[in-house]
């Protein structure tokens, strides 16, 4: 017989081997001692936390002819049949790729039959959400009023995918991520029955990277067992094969950005790309690092959140406690984003120097998040605490030989009358509109501190209001004195003039000679 995978060899099989799943395992041994087996199972979570097992398990427990304590026996000729594959009351069915209604239609049809040996027909589908609509609808009045001897057990990573009358006939059992220090106790106990000589490191970084999953965890110790075959396997084999770096890269790495020393980091990642790293791998684990110091440094080395031993949470800490929480939170938003860039780009090293660079020179960066301001702050701390901001601002001595602004002098009422006799002069600084609007206003003076810009209209009113900034430049300019323009609707200069001089301007509607002087570009602009 050929080699048989790990995960495959040390599938679980009774209930108590299976690993950080007890909640399950408890409420499904109590079902089967109490005679309450219901008709419809799903089981729910994400890849490699021992959904297919258990439902093995519990398919060989209702049918065992020996049961013992809810456990099967595994020694009765119907627990030997499952286990090898050869009972016809167990099927399972992956639902990947049979998921026509024509592959629901066979199921139907075989149900009505009585099992041949044991109490029960058990099937097992896998990756249930992948069932078409048309397949779905096919099995609801099955799944809801199957044979007493069937038992229906659905398992998918996706539960949100399964429609609400599927969900509704089941009982739902959450299969919840195993934990790394199960994880690695699992693999301690394993390795020592096959005899292979690992390091507890290597473990221990095994059961972290496999994110939860028992089957990951021993698919990478497989592939270590076979290329390091016949050796005492390391950390460093471990790190070499799956592509990613040792953990305190990833503290001095942190280090190194908080200090925004760039040329540290461009070290960091020429030494990842040499050993042969995977970037984007580098990336990800990073994130995690990053995670970790911030989380950890904000619930303290007491707490039981995580499954990190002492020394590493201390770690974890020491290093939270010396960077602003504002600033890990930025760097893991700048790596995500990273993270996601890297999957569509050819050259992921780039991206990641210059991601590095940005965050090593916050003053050349253009993010207004609170993490880059207060690197933009250190930065400046930095620059003067070694004297580069107060040697620039020495260079830029001696004051005598910056220009200064020429301040100009306040206008006087003879300086306002010289504009209003020569009032053209300033709507010729304008282009067309403005100056058609310009030409059928009236500058006039009370013999105040004002220009009275007087309009006729409130269209007029309001684009002088609005170009009233670039009238008194152009103001400054022609005449050389600062004057203060102030637009006026008619109805309100003549009121002031009527308390003026007690009686009104009747020559404010006299725009002949202005008219003359611009030629018809008035006679193109109206408001009403």
């Amino acid at each position: 017989m050929g080699y048989t995978a790990l995960y495959r060899k040390l599938r679980p099989s009774r209930f108590a081997d299976v690993i950080g799943q007890e909640h399950i395992v408890k409420t499904l041994v109590n079902q089967i001692e109490s005679g309450r087996v219901t008709h419809a199972y799903l089981f729910c979570g994400t890849r490699g936390t021992g959904k297919t097992s258990t439902a093995k398990i519990f398919a060989k427990a209702v049918n065992c002819m020996d049961l013992r304590d809810g456990e099967p026996c595994g020694e009765c000729e119907v627990c030997r049949n499952i286990n090898e594959g050869r009972n016809f009351n167990v099927v399972e069915l992956d639902a990947a790729s049979n998921n026509s209604v024509d592959d629901v239609r066979k199921i139907i049809d075989e149900v009505q039959y009585t099992p041949t040996e044991g109490n029960y027909k058990v099937y097992i589908i896998d990756e249930v959400h992948m069932l078409s609509a048309s397949a779905f609808n096919a099995l609801l009045k099955t799944l809801e009023e199957p044979p007493k001897s069937v038992i229906f057990i659905l398992a998918t990573t996706d539960p949100q995918k399964i429609p609400v009358t599927i969900l509704s006939r089941c009982q739902r059992f959450d299969f919840r991520r195993i934990t790394s220090n199960d994880i690695y106790n699992a693999l301690k106990e394993y390795m020592t029955a096959e005899k292979v000589d690992i390091e507890d490191e290597a473990l221990e970084y095994i059961s972290s990277v496999a994110d939860g999953g028992m089957r990951d965890a021993l698919s990478i110790l497989d592939q270590c067992i076979s290329f390091f075959y016949g050796e005492k396997i390391t950390l460093e084999n471990v790190l070499e094969l799956v592509g990613s770096v040792d953990k305190s890269v990833f503290f001095e790495f942190t280090d190194a950005l908080d200090s925004l020393d760039s040329k540290k980091v461009m070290e960091i990642i020429d030494d990842i790309v040499l050993k042969g790293r995977d970037i984007g791998q580098f990336v990800s684990e990073l994130i995690l690092h990053l995670r970790n110091v911030t989380v950890l440094s904000a619930i303290g080395l007491d707490s039981a959140i995580s499954d990190f031993t002492k020394e590493t949470k201390e770690k974890y800490i020491s290093q939270g406690n010396k960077i602003y929480k504002e600033k890990l939170i930025d760097y893991i938003n700048r790596f995500s984003l990273l993270q996601t860039q890297i999957k569509y780009s050819s050259n992921p090293r780039i991206l990641l120097e210059v991601c590095c660079i940005k965050i090593c020179n916050p003053l050349s960066d253009d993010s207004n998040t609170i993490g880059s301001m207060m690197g933009k702050i250190a930065e400046l701390e930095k620059k003067i605490s070694i004297g580069v901001i107060s040697s620039a601002v020495q260079q830029l001595s001696p004051i005598a030989d910056t220009p200064q602004k020429i301040i100009k002098e306040k206008a006087v009422p003879d300086d306002v009358r010289n504009v209003i006799e020569n009032w053209n002069k300033v709507a010729e600084r304008f282009e067309a509109f403005n100056q058609g609007v310009l030409i059928k206003v009236s500058p006039r003076n009370l013999e105040d501190k004002f220009l009275y810009i007087v309009c006729n209209t409130k269209g007029h009113y309001d684009r002088v209001c609005d170009i009233k900034d670039d009238i008194e430049n152009a103001l400054e300019d022609i005449f050389e004195k600062k004057f203060d323009i102030m637009p006026i609707k008619k109805e309100d200069y003549d009121e002031k003039s009527l308390e003026h001089y007690g009686s009104k301007d009747d020559t404010i509607d006299d725009t002949e000679i202005t008219k003359e002087s611009f030629g018809s570009i008035s006679d193109d602009i109206t408001f009403e």
